[in-house]
């Protein structure tokens, strides 16, 4: 792969970051319940908020991993140890943010039922379970290719 083309991708996971960190920062003063409610009342009596921020350190994790890759792309050493457990962190990652969301979607069914319409935040849970078991799964299969390419280029350094 080209160097030019690892530093875009690169940089796209640092813009990825810097909009999904701006919009968990600045959307919760937009919606209806905390337009005008102090900083205080924003991050400190809604436990969904304070759940949802303790989740984005998985995806966050995610992201850094997926950025280290990419160098080490770019330097060639993508059969290394490290880029296993780079992938192997991204599968982890992915995987937990299945079982946050899982516990977000628990959350609005037990205790938003009644109280609003729920169909476009369960909606938009199952679509980000789904594409975090894909990013999982992409991950897994990564990683055990890279695992056997890495175990075969030991034993044939071994062999020489």
């Amino acid at each position: 792969m080209k160097k030019s083309s690892t530093v875009f991708l690169q940089v796209v996971i640092v813009l990825v970051g810097m909009v999904a960190l701006g919009l968990m920062l600045w959307e919760p003063h937009l919606e209806g319940r905390n337009a005008h409610a102090t900083v205080y009342q924003v991050y400190f009596n809604d436990p969904f908020l304070a759940y949802v921020y303790l989740a984005s350190i998985a995806f966050f994790t995610a992201l850094y991993q997926a950025f280290r890759l990419l160098g080490y792309v770019g330097r060639n050493e993508v059969f290394s140890l490290r880029s296993v457990n780079a992938l192997r962190t991204i599968k982890y990652c992915a995987m937990s943010l299945v079982g946050f969301i899982l516990g977000a979607e628990a959350y609005i069914f037990l205790f938003q039922r009644g109280k609003d319409d729920i169909a476009g935040g369960v909606m938009m849970g199952l679509f980000l379970m789904f594409v975090s078991s894909v990013i999982a799964a992409a991950a897994a299969v990564f990683e055990r290719t890279l695992q056997s390419a890495v175990e075969l280029k030991a034993e044939n350094d071994l062999t020489v």
